[in-house]
């Protein structure tokens, strides 16, 4: 039984220019896992900066309506607690892969 190598793999050890033009090509037409995962938890920091920008601006002066920041406080806090969720599945999962026995 033979293991033939990858191309792509390949040809960028046999060449460092081939491996530099690799890291800066395009990303497949599909998001990989790790990406989806930054963009929710940028989409979670987004909302905890807008909440704490309506508190300030309603600590400040009364332009913004109470509802509006008990609104963007509930909607921070509950995105939050949604990423801690599926963090704590990730980490079960993980755990989960490292006892299986080969």
């Amino acid at each position: 039984m033979s293991i033939a190598a990858i191309p792509a793999v390949a040809a960028a050890l046999a060449s460092p220019d081939a491996l530099a033009a690799a890291r800066t090509a395009a990303p497949p037409a599909g998001a990989s896992f790790s990406q989806i995962l930054l963009d929710g938890i940028e989409a979670v920091n987004q909302r905890v900066v807008h909440a704490d920008a309506m508190v300030r601006a309603f600590a400040v002066d009364d332009s913004v309506p109470l509802h509006q920041v008990t609104f963007a406080l509930e909607e921070a806090r509950l995105s939050v607690e949604l990423m801690m969720q599926v963090r704590a599945r990730l980490v079960e999962s993980y755990q989960r892969m490292m006892e299986m026995q080969l």
